[in-house]
């Protein structure tokens, strides 16, 4: 029997018939309800012609999480006095609720991805309501762009509502309306909300920002003293959000004793559980909740929130492929969000454990998954779809190019598309197990090594991560899974069993390039399974406890592991701690260098390896599986070409000085330098070391290509080299000695160096004062003044000047007085213009 007066007292029911007349007009329409409105109940019931009176229709409901498909089915079920699997059934990953009465069925979107790449047309479905969008989850986003690419090409019948918490909507309208006239039409309706009040409980003392997965206790324990604050300053049930299993695992451990149930609702929660959650109770309750509360779930009797104002995020390192989760502060749109779930009912108080002052820095929304994520199995999806670069899918954002093309990399490494991009018939069977691309290449040829059943129950190890508790080797906690009893050796099980069905014997792929150990020991079966999922991390040890894996990354083992003294290891999960330069090893299996060659032989290479190192070539011949290296020789004959490329590489790294600089060298390099600043054209640079050694072609051949370690490159004469360089061509080259002559001859008779080697200043004359006695003009070296250093007759400084005329007239007379009274046997006349030149003294010139 029909709850009629429940139906009517769901607010959204003042918005539907606006609702109804937009999708038969448009075809597509956006609608905005707040959590608690009947938008995920009341309006699936009368798009179907359930309630209301309509034409009856087939309508779908993509949930983005498993426990609200669930919750939504059971909810419109009893809406129509009915038991699920009747009008209304639901169907998740490895269950399903159904029968050939179902009108509206409930499905994650993943289930609706799955059957779009089986069915493009989705047959006998008329009405897709996309529930939660604003949340941006990268299945949503995909089936989204699928949906509008059918009604596009396909069924242009099909029609579609995006169903929204939020009033964010422009970009859903807008998507929506690709093909039309304008967006899609955004019908709105209100929801019955209370007051809530808001209490700003930051901790007393600073507390740690999140890292990776890793959440500072000291944060926890005050979520957990602000919730027994708000237990005893207002009335009614208390809903707290943390971000992941394992806090609400800490704060439910430290909440003991207070006069309230103590509930956790999360993703992997029993059934009983998120009954116990959804229904009314009689007594007070403190529910403990992940994100999945925010909007997915209506939970009856809360007046208070506690917001731990922490959230999870995927995340990922395209360089190391360490992709997991992060813990991040969460958004302010999550903040109002969870805040109004305690206003549902009445009016109520949201407790927020941050500082007032830090809530303006909080980012506006949850980044799309589709901009942060690993984009692995995105890229598949696409692929199958027949859009390897999701170019021509309608997304809200397009996905990053470098995840695409991180993501690419895996898929050709794994079989699933060819080079070129496009889906092989392997990957098209990957697609359609609901597994990430890495975890289905372990579980098809892991299947033909072992067994269905011994792949399978290794792989659905790998899609959930097992407890901590478990411990850290991958073998060992398949040994606790099997003998377990817990809730999450149940849901393995379930998983295990699904995935040893969707691995039938007649559609194995061919044999792998390993040997079928359907009989091998657990270790070794659990070692195959992790270096088949993650062949680039595959480590080899480098001592106790410490590995290095193919990607290039450290990894190490915790005290106490079985796996310190493991020879080789498959890594299956990692992280790397604040301020370590290794990864952290959290789930791991032994393997040998054998099974670490063939789940990887991808990243195996062998070939000759000539490089600059420790300060001289170092020529080998090595095979290496990515990072690791394997085996290695020394080469006698190295490949000329790539010794001549490492000495180069060793003469950027330590300069030209490896080369035998004679003191003529050096003064033909600063000649030539300085002819090239002064007149350039035909004169080479030779100052800067980069620019000579990108000529090195030019000029250090053929002693280059004939040396073959430093001390050969000591050997070559570079003052001998440069002269290669020099204008030869042009007849230049013949002027050099005129242009920057390397002596000057002075009134004296002596014949004096040119200093050329001040990089961006003139060419320097050292000389004795009274050597240029007579010498009425400065010399010139290529029209440039030389800058006279004048110097006592013991060769001290006493002068400098690029004006010697200026010099005998004003500055002569003050260093005459200060020369004459330190060196008075030397000639120091009034007149230096008609003096005669010398280098002697008075008695010498006398003679």
């Amino acid at each position: 029997m029909i709850r009629t007066a429940a139906l009517d007292a769901l607010p959204v029911r003042e918005a539907v018939p606006a609702l109804v007349s937009a999708l038969e007009g448009h075809g597509t329409a956006v609608l905005c309800a707040p959590p608690g409105t009947g938008k995920t109940t009341l309006v699936p019931l009368v798009l179907a012609g359930l309630v209301g009176g309509g034409p009856r229709r087939r309508v779908v409901v993509a949930e983005p999480r498993r426990i609200a498909a669930r919750a939504a089915a059971r909810r419109m079920a009893w809406l129509l006095g009915e038991q699920v699997g009747g009008a209304v059934g639901f169907t998740v990953r490895g269950e399903r609720v159904a029968g050939p009465d179902t009108v509206v069925e409930v499905v994650t979107t993943g289930v609706l991805l799955q059957r779009l790449q089986r069915d493009q047309e989705l047959t006998g479905v008329d009405v897709v309501v996309l529930d939660e969008c604003h949340e941006r989850h990268l299945d949503a986003d995909t089936v989204a762009a699928f949906l509008l690419d059918v009604r596009e090409t396909l069924r242009p019948e099909l029609r579609l509502v995006a169903a929204s918490a939020t009033t964010d909507s422009a970009g859903w309208a807008h998507l929506l309306g690709q093909g039309g006239l304008g967006g899609a039409p955004v019908v709105e309706a209100a929801g019955v909300s209370y007051p809530v009040e808001t209490v700003w409980a930051p901790p007393a003392r600073p507390v740690r920002p999140p890292h990776g997965m890793r959440v500072d206790p000291a944060q926890l324990t005050h979520v957990a003293s602000v919730v027994r604050r708000a237990l005893a300053e207002r009335d009614g049930d208390v809903l707290c959000f943390l971000p992941g299993v394992g806090e609400i695992a800490r704060v439910a451990g430290q909440l003991g004793g207070v006069d309230a149930e103590v509930l956790q609702i999360h993703g992997r929660a029993p059934a009983a559980v998120q009954d116990a959650v959804l229904s009314v109770a009689e007594h007070r309750r403190v529910i403990l909740s992940t994100a999945v509360a925010e909007s997915s779930l209506t939970v009856p009797g809360v007046r208070v929130v506690v917001d731990s104002g922490l959230a999870r995020e995927p995340r990922v390192d395209h360089a190391r492929g360490l992709g997991a989760l992060a813990t991040v502060r969460a958004s302010r749109a999550a903040g109002r969000q969870r805040a109004g779930r305690a206003g549902r009912e009445a009016p109520g108080t949201v407790y927020r454990c941050w500082a007032e002052a830090e809530d303006g820095r909080l980012a506006a929304f949850p980044s799309p998954e589709i901009r942060i994520a690993d984009l692995a199995q995105f890229a598949l999806q696409a692929a199958c779809w027949g859009d390897p670069d999701a170019a021509g899918l309608a997304l809200l954002d397009p996905p990053p190019a470098g995840a695409m093309a991180a993501a690419r990399e895996v898929l050709v490494a794994v079989g699933a598309v060819s080079p070129a991009g496009g889906v092989t018939a392997r990957g098209q069977r990957m697609a359609r197990l609901g597994l990430h691309p890495r975890l289905a290449r372990a579980l098809l040829d892991g299947s033909t090594a072992l067994g269905a059943r011994r792949a399978a129950e290794l792989v659905a190890l790998l899609s959930e991560e097992p407890p901590r508790e478990y411990g850290d080797d991958l073998a060992g906690a398949w040994r606790q899974a099997r003998a377990g009893g817990d809730a999450y050796a149940s849901r393995w099980r379930a998983e295990a069993r699904r995935l040893e069905r969707a691995v039938s014997p007649a559609g194995r792929t061919a044999e792998p390039p390993f040997p079928r150990a359907g009989a091998a020991p657990d270790d070794a079966a659990a070692g195959l399974i992790a270096a088949l999922a993650f062949p680039e991390r595959v480590a080899k040890a480098r001592g106790e406890g410490a590995f290095l894996m193919a990607n290039g990354t450290a990894a190490e083992v915790g005290d106490g592991s079985g796996l310190r003294r493991a020879p080789w290891l498959a890594v299956a999960v990692a992280d790397r701690p604040p301020h370590s330069a290794s990864a952290r090893v959290r789930l791991g299996a032994v393997i040998d260098e054998d099974t670490a060659r063939t789940s990887a032989a991808h990243l195996l290479t062998a070939g000759e390896e000539v490089h600059w190192e420790d300060g001289d070539l170092v020529a080998r011949a090595a095979e290496r599986l990515g990072a690791i290296e394997l085996a290695v020789r020394p080469l006698r004959t190295p490949d000329p070409a790539l010794v001549r490329a490492a000495l180069l590489d060793g003469l950027r790294a330590e300069g030209l000085g490896l080369l035998r600089w004679s003191p003529d060298a050096l003064t033909l390099r600063a000649r030539l330098g300085f002819l090239h600043r002064t007149l350039g054209g035909a004169w080479p640079d030779v100052a800067d070391d980069r620019a000579l050694l990108e000529r090195a072609d030019d000029w250090l051949e053929p002693e280059l290509s004939r040396a073959r370690r430093r001390a050969d490159l000591g050997r070559i004469d570079a003052g001998q080299a440069l002269n290669r360089l020099l204008p030869w061509a042009t007849g230049e080259a013949v002027r050099l000695d005129e242009l920057a002559p390397e002596r000057l001859e002075v009134p004296s008779g002596s014949r004096i160096r040119v200093d050329y080697s001040a990089e961006h200043g003139q060419p320097v004359l050292a000389v004795k004062l009274q050597e240029l006695f007579g010498l009425a003009e400065t010399p010139r070296v290529a029209g440039v003044p030389v800058l006279v250093h004048l110097l006592s007759p013991a060769g001290r400084p006493a002068a400098v000047t690029a004006d010697l005329a200026s010099f005998w007239q004003g500055g002569y007379r003050a260093v005459r007085a200060e020369l004459r009274g330190r060196y008075p046997k030397h000639p120091w006349p009034e007149d230096p213009a008609t003096a005669e030149p010398t280098r002697h003294t008075n008695a010498r010139l006398r003679r």
